[in-house]
């Protein structure tokens, strides 16, 4: 198989890249020190997180020259997500670290004042020359596609600056920002969002730099005139359960207020709910059109190494064939070996990226670490497993995990938490609740409300907040757009709404009175009830806009 140089700097998921890279009929040779760029013929810098770690990094390591040099020299060059960012002069992310300085450009920070930051989802690449005569787009991109995006930083987009210094561009709008998405020039290409991770378009691209295919004609149907405010689009998201049954297997399972068990006890022994096998599950989603899949690991496998964890096993065999984003809970905390070493958070974290995991997903940890917060004086210590993942792989790689539940008073008096007055009273005729954090899977309440653990866990470095509700656990009765609104009302990161799913309206609903960033559906879909595709079809017949699997994928 021909080959492609890789230069990891140590962050992120490289696992999907390589396995994408293999997929399209190339091998992958890591550059291990400077001097072996010498030998690249094609390099690939990939990148997540912070813009000045990932120039330090390489800078000390003795990489910017050569990279300058392989650039020069003619050879081709791609860069991804903080690969692409580094092509520039700096970034506001980090004002004193320069970048290699080819776009006289500097990063910019998105608006948070108008929409969620990170901008995370599936959006555009359109070149910004379609519709022109020629109707060329650049490796492999395609108008009607989408691709999979994860940052806070931008280079937003000026018409005609780029472009007059050579540069084919390529943009997407978030909220009322265009911004560059994908830029090639010669021998350079690079995209602002994670081609690895974004299915059969992805690997279009990825294959178009490796095969040097670098402009096609589009048929008249893809080079229509889109508009450009298109944007992001409503992700759905997989989630599996996984946890061993009693036969020590493990299986994707489902609650109804988080009992795992069969309430049947006469035919099946009360035994664990068994829905299918993990990674065969997360392909048949991902062929249907899911945007993400998450793994909740919710038995942490608390009696084996932690470098040989089954979700280790999982992630390696489900990103082969999966080439959308993976978030792994479960576990991702300062834990003791079996030979009684202590592994850090960010160690375990560690591991499940390099495995393939792209978020990790931290739960009963965050509620005690929100605790420790106010208690604290609402001063950041840096020792906090979301402060060290963050700090290392970027706040995106970070999703907290929270299980509220309603607590009805007869007023905001009777509460020193934050309070709502709801349309479903109790059976006592209280119209007013205030959502109580719980830990351990549901089964501990803590005195800590979600708005405070929301506003806590954005401050130390969170990324996104995934919104489960004990109360609509299992009930097929539709998301808890109640405490959506609330949450989403007093935080920037973005939010995904879960519990409650049972027909493809309740995505529907959510989308249309919350402002929710994402929507998670298990158990409809587990059951066979309804498929990913089904919610897609539903949603883009009722007007919203969603990205639709492409052949191949």
């Amino acid at each position: 198989m021909p080959t492609v140089h890789l230069l990891d700097y140590v962050a992120g998921n490289v696992r999907s890249l390589v396995n994408a890279i293999n997929k399209v009929g190339y091998e992958v040779e890591w550059i291990k020190s400077p001097s072996d760029l010498k030998n690249a013929e094609k390099l690939i810098l990939p990148g997540v997180g912070h813009f000045g770690h990932c120039l330090s990094q390489l800078s000390e390591g003795g990489y910017l020259d050569p990279i300058r040099q392989h650039i020069a020299s003619g050879k081709p060059f791609m860069g991804i997500c903080v690969g692409l960012q580094s092509l520039f002069e700096g970034s506001e992310e980090d004002s004193d670290v320069p970048g290699l300085g080819l776009i006289p450009m500097r990063m910019q920070k998105f608006n948070p004042d108008t929409k969620s930051v990170p901008h995370i989802g599936w959006n555009s690449a359109i070149d910004t020359k379609i519709g022109s005569a020629d109707s060329q787009s650049f490796y492999g991109l395609v108008p009607s596609s989408k691709y999979y995006y994860v940052h806070s930083y931008a280079a937003l987009y000026t018409p005609g600056l780029l472009e007059k210094d050579g540069w084919s561009v390529a943009t997407a709008t978030y909220g009322e920002e265009e911004f560059v998405g994908a830029i090639a020039r010669e021998n350079v290409f690079a995209t602002q969002f994670h081609p690895e991770k974004s299915g059969q378009a992805g690997l279009r691209t990825i294959s178009a730099f490796l095969n040097g295919d670098r402009f096609q004609m589009l048929t008249p149907q893809a080079s229509l005139s889109l508009d450009k405010k298109d944007g992001l689009t409503r992700r759905i998201i997989a989630c599996l359960d996984v946890r061993t049954n009693d036969s020590g297997d493990l299986v994707v399972t489902k609650g109804d207020q988080y009992d795992v068990r069969e309430k049947d006890g006469v035919d099946t022994g009360g035994q664990v709910r068994n829905l299918g096998k993990p990674v065969d599950m997360a392909k048949k989603y991902y062929e249907q059109g899911a945007d993400e899949v998450t793994f909740l690991n919710i038995t942490s496998f608390r009696n084996c190494p932690v470098a040989d964890a089954p979700m280790l096993e999982i992630l390696r065999r489900t990103s082969e064939t999966v080439f959308v984003p993976l978030t792994i809970g479960g576990g991702i905390k300062d834990t003791i070996d079996t030979d009684g070493t202590h592994v850090s958070a960010l160690d375990v974290a560690t591991m499940y990226f390099k495995s393939g995991a792209d978020k990790v997903s931290i739960g009963s940890d965050a509620v005690i670490a929100a605790e420790e917060y106010y208690e604290g004086g609402e001063k950041l210590t840096g020792k906090t497993a979301i402060e060290s993942i963050s700090k290392a792989y970027g706040n995106q790689a970070v999703v907290v995990s929270v299980d509220p539940k309603r607590v009805y008073v007869d007023g905001p008096e009777d509460t020193n938490h934050h309070t709502i007055r709801t349309k479903y009273p109790n059976a006592a005729g209280q119209t007013f609740c205030w959502y109580q954090c719980t830990i351990k899977g549901g089964r501990e309440s803590r005195d800590l409300d979600v708005r405070q653990l929301a506003k806590a866990v954005e401050a130390m470095g969170a990324g996104e907040l995934l919104l489960n509700c004990i109360d609509k656990d299992g009930s097929n009765s539709g998301f808890d757009l109640e405490l959506i609104s609330d949450v989403k009302a007093a935080i920037k990161i973005p939010v995904i709404a879960s519990s409650g799913a049972g027909n493809p309206e309740h995505f529907a609903e959510v989308f249309q009175n919350t402002t929710t960033d994402a929507a998670l559906g298990a158990g409809m879909f587990h059951r066979g009830e309804y498929t990913v595709s089904d919610v897609k079809r539903h949603l883009d017949n009722g007007g919203f806009l969603v990205r639709r699997p492409e052949v191949g994928n």
